[in-house]
C-alpha cells in the first residue's frame, strides 16, 4: 500500500508537469502507447501472451470507455483544483460501485450499504460545496472520474469471470491509445513531447501500472477492511505534496468531507466482509 500511495502521488505531480505541453487526450494517446509495450514485455516474460484473447470485445470497449473518461476527467481536475479536492472526490469510486453494482451486476443493495452510502455523499457535499460560487469545471470533473472509474470497476469485475488480468490490461493500453489517437488528433494537431516532458509521460505510465499493481499485490494478501484504510493516507500525502510544490491551502472542511466518505467506504468494506464469513 505505501507503493501505491506513492505511485498514485507521484503520476499526479507528473500529471501537473507534462499539463504545460499537452492536453489530456495526448496525455492518455503517449501513455497509452508506452503501456502497451510494458504490458506486451512483461507478459511475454511472464509467458502469459497466450492469455491474450480476442473475446468479449464489446464488453471491453465499454469498460475501456469509461475508464479513458474518466482518466481524462482526473488530469483535467489535477490542473485546476488543489489536489487534496481531486483525491477526496476520487475517494468516492466505491461508494458509486456500491450504488451502480445492483443496476449492471444484479448485486444487492443492503440497508447498512444505503446508510454508507449516504454518508459518503454528505462527505461529497462538504468537499464540494456546491454553490454557484463554488462549483467550478474542476469540482465537476473530479466528482465525475469518480464516477467514470466506478463503472470502470464494475465491467472490470465482469470481466475477471472469464478474462485475464494480461487481457484487460492489453485491451485496456491498445484501445485507449485508439481513443487519444483519434481525440487528440481529429484537429490534426497532436503535440509530441519535448524532451523536458517525456520523463514525465514515462512516469505516468509506470506509476499507473505500478499503482494498480500494488493495489491488486496487498488485497491478494491482506483483507480489504485492512488495506482499503491505508489507501486513505493518500489524502494527507497529497495535501502536504500540493501545499509544499504548489502553495495550495490545507483546508480543514476537506479532510472533514474526506473522512466521512472514509467512513462510508469502510463501513461498506466491513459489512462486506462479515457477508463473506457468513
Amino acid at each position: 500500500m505505501i507503493g501505491a500511495i506513492v505511485a498514485f502521488t507521484t503520476m499526479a505531480i507528473a500529471g501537473r508537469s507534462v499539463s504545460v505541453e499537452l492536453d489530456t487526450f495526448e496525455i492518455m494517446l503517449f501513455r497509452s502507447l508506452i503501456g502497451i509495450g510494458i504490458v506486451l514485455g512483461i507478459a511475454a516474460y511472464a509467458g502469459a501472451m497466450r492469455q491474450i484473447r480476442f473475446r468479449k470485445l464489446r464488453l471491453h470497449l465499454v469498460r475501456n470507455i469509461c475508464h479513458f473518461t474518466g482518466q481524462n476527467l482526473w488530469f483535467y481536475a489535477i490542473t485546476v483544483i488543489p489536489l487534496a479536492q481531486v483525491f477526496a472526490l476520487e475517494f468516492t469510486t466505491p461508494i458509486w460501485v456500491l450504488l451502480l453494482s445492483p443496476l449492471i451486476l444484479q448485486e444487492r443493495l443492503t440497508g447498512m450499504g444505503l446508510v454508507a452510502a449516504l454518508i459518503g455523499f454528505v462527505g461529497i457535499l462538504i468537499v464540494a460545496r456546491p454553490d454557484p460560487g463554488n462549483l467550478s469545471p474542476g469540482l465537476l470533473a473530479a466528482a465525475g472520474c469518480a464516477i467514470f472509474f466506478a463503472l470502470s470497476a464494475i465491467f472490470t469485475r465482469k470481466l475477471t469471470r472469464t478474462e485475464g488480468i494480461t487481457s484487460i490490461l492489453f485491451f485496456l493500453t491498445v484501445t485507449q491509445a485508439v481513443f487519444g489517437l483519434i481525440c487528440a488528433g481529429y484537429d490534426g494537431d497532436i503535440a509530441l513531447p519535448s524532451g523536458t516532458v517525456l520523463p514525465w509521460v514515462i512516469v505516468i505510465s509506470v506509476a499507473g501500472l505500478v499503482a494498480h499493481f500494488c493495489l491488486t499485490k496487498a488485497l491478494s494478501i491482506a483483507p480489504a477492511s485492512t488495506v482499503m484504510p491505508l489507501d486513505f493516507v493518500r489524502l494527507p500525502a497529497i495535501a502536504v505534496v500540493g501545499m509544499v510544490l504548489y502553495d495550495e491551502p490545507l483546508e480543514l472542511l476537506v479532510f472533514v468531507g474526506a473522512a466521512l466518505i472514509f467512513l462510508g467506504n469502510y463501513m461498506n468494506i466491513r459489512q462486506a466482509g462479515r457477508v463473506a464469513a457468513n
